[in-house]
C-alpha cells in the first residue's frame, strides 16, 4: 500500500522558517517525480516546488512565489523522504501543504497524495 505521510507544519511568524517532511513508502519513489503542493481557503491547490526522478536527474522547479524562499530535496540515503525547507515565511504562505508523488509509463499512470500539513505564518 503506497503512503505519503506529511510532517513538520505549524505556526510561524512572518520571516521564519519551517521544514517540511513527506515520508514515503510501498514502492519505489526513486522513480517518481515529487512534489509539494498547497491549497489556501477558497483558493486552489497549486504547485510550489517539484523535483524529477532520481533516474532524470532530480531536476528541481519552483512556483515564481517561493523562488528563493524554498527548496526541494530528497533524502539522499533513502530515496524514501521528500523535503522542503522554508526560509522567509510569508503570511501568503499560509495553507495546506501536500506531498505529491506521480510516475507514468507507458499507458500506465500512478498519482498519490498524502493527507496535508496545515503552515500557518502570521504577521
Amino acid at each position: 500500500q503506497v503512503q505519503l505521510v506529511e510532517s513538520g507544519g505549524g505556526l510561524v511568524q512572518s520571516g521564519g522558517s519551517l521544514r517540511l517532511s513527506c515520508a514515503a513508502s510501498g514502492t519505489t519513489f526513486s522513480i517518481y517525480t515529487m512534489g509539494w503542493y498547497r491549497q489556501a481557503p477558497g483558493k486552489e491547490r497549486e504547485l510550489v516546488a517539484r523535483i524529477s526522478s532520481v533516474t532524470s536527474g532530480g531536476s528541481t522547479t519552483y512556483a515564481d512565489s517561493v523562488k528563493g524562499r524554498f527548496t526541494i530535496s530528497r533524502d539522499n540515503a533513502k530515496n524514501t523522504v521528500l523535503l522542503l525547507q522554508m526560509n522567509s515565511l510569508k503570511p501568503e504562505d499560509t495553507a495546506v501543504y501536500y506531498c505529491n508523488a506521480r510516475y507514468a509509463y507507458g499507458i500506465s499512470a500512478y498519482n498519490y497524495w498524502g493527507q496535508g500539513t496545515q503552515v500557518t505564518v502570521s504577521s
